[in-house]
């Protein structure tokens, strides 16, 4: 088997040779930019400046020469902006607060305000309010809050739409481009296509946007929830229309060159409990997250991607009823996220793209030794009979020891051997 027969008799619940293996496909699998550029360096690969191609969590390119080396099986198409709306193009050198020179897009402009902090810009327009900070002690951004005075009289959904529109020509033809490079590689593909995150709080400020309208006020439209939930339903109902109109126009230019569509990253679990209920789940994402999985099982052969953080598991059969075919990150140190009762029970229904070691305390804080024992232990819990991917619970932050990256993509290597 090739890397994509791999990827695709996982996603069908079937025992493949190996466990397929992804890092770098998404923006919840990937790697800090920092910890790519010292895994090339214990790899012998060439010196390169990495590519941030996601600079919300400076998460940085694995480039072919590393999948290889990593016995990665699985890549990602991205679109032409980035999270702050600046095409992913011209790229220029960029030294970070920890010293690292990395690429960025020529148009990733940045000040530094009074505090010694960075800031980053809607479109890398300097001349409108900043729409990211990278405190000088951190490793990454985030989102700056613009919200305006909310008047009730005066809010519309549409507000929060300005962002989910139809694609254009052109948009058509990038992601055209990006999945016919894509087929030519025996790697299976995960496309992020988005428009279609329903929610999600990482979108929900409009950190791309120049003068976001709506609510943008992260607590505020938690509240609104249950404040204004007829606004909620307008808003996903006419943000699903957009998104299956997309998916009618992507499916015609990139087809079944991809095996895997990431549909939404909202999270509904905290470390031990959870955002809402699943009666609630049921009432305001559930139909929306179906007809999108609906119309995609109907027209095409993608899977579908459900990323949510946390303790989730009172809500996996949820998921599923909702036509979800993947859940990620599969947060197993987070309540009731027990990885043999998860296996047993959702096993059948879900595929499991993650989980396969804490990235809380274990790969950071633990011994290689430690690392190692829990990835054979977890591929050898959620790997049985098909239906898991190798990829750790959510990106590899930036402080990792790279003894303990190795001792884990070693433990797979090992396992599949």
């Amino acid at each position: 088997m090739k890397s994509r027969e791999h990827l695709k008799t996982a996603l069908n619940h079937k025992q493949p040779d190996r466990i397929p293996v992804d890092f770098g496909s998404n923006a919840v699998t990937g790697i800090h930019v920092r910890i790519i550029e010292q895994l090339r360096e214990y790899y012998g690969l060439e010196k390169r400046q990495v590519k941030a191609i996601e600079p919300y969590q400076m998460l940085g390119e694995v480039e072919d020469d590393l999948l290889d080396a990593m016995g990665v099986d699985v890549i990602g198409l991205w679109g032409k902006n980035n999270m702050f709306g600046i095409p992913q193009e011209n790229w220029k050198p960029f030294k970070t607060f920890w010293g690292q020179e990395i690429l960025v897009p020529g148009n990733f402009n940045t000040t530094v305000d009074n505090n010694g902090d960075l800031l980053i810009y809607p479109e890398g327009d300097n001349t409108v309010t900043a729409s990211g900070k990278m405190p000088k002690s951190s490793y990454f951004f985030d989102a700056i809050i613009r919200q305006d005075p909310i008047d009730e009289t005066k809010l519309s959904p549409e507000d929060n739409l300005e962002e989910f529109t139809l694609l254009t020509g052109d948009d058509l033809l990038w992601w055209k481009d990006q999945a016919t490079k894509a087929a030519d590689s025996d790697r299976g593909v995960i496309a992020n296509f988005g428009g279609t995150g329903l929610g999600d709080i990482a979108l929900v400020p409009a950190m791309n946007l120049k003068h976001p309208k709506g609510i943008r006020d992260i607590t505020e439209w938690y509240m609104s929830s249950l404040m204004r939930p007829d606004y909620l339903h307008k808003v996903f109902d006419r943000q699903t229309d957009i998104a299956i109109a997309n998916f009618k126009r992507l499916y015609d230019v990139v087809g079944d060159n991809i095996d895997a569509v990431f549909i939404c990253g909202t999270d509904f679990g905290t470390q031990d409990s959870t955002f809402c209920s699943p009666e609630a789940y049921d009432e305001l994402y559930a139909p929306y997250y179906r007809k999108m999985n609906n119309w995609i099982h109907q027209n095409t052969e993608w899977k579908t991607f459900k990323h949510c953080c946390g303790a989730v598991e009172s809500f996996m059969a949820n998921f599923i009823d909702s036509g979800f075919d993947i859940i990620n990150p599969v947060q197993i140190n987070a309540a009731g996220m027990i990885p043999e009762h998860l296996k047993k029970e959702y096993g059948d229904h879900l595929v499991f793209w993650g989980g396969g070691v804490d990235t809380q305390k274990v790969l950071p804080y633990g011994k290689p030794s430690e690392v190692k024992d829990q990835v054979l232990q977890l591929c050898d819990i959620f790997s049985k009979n098909g239906g898991f991917v190798f990829n750790t619970v959510h990106n590899i932050q930036a402080n990792v020891p790279i003894e303990n990256v190795i001792a884990m993509l070693d433990a797979v290597e090992e396992y599949n051997n």
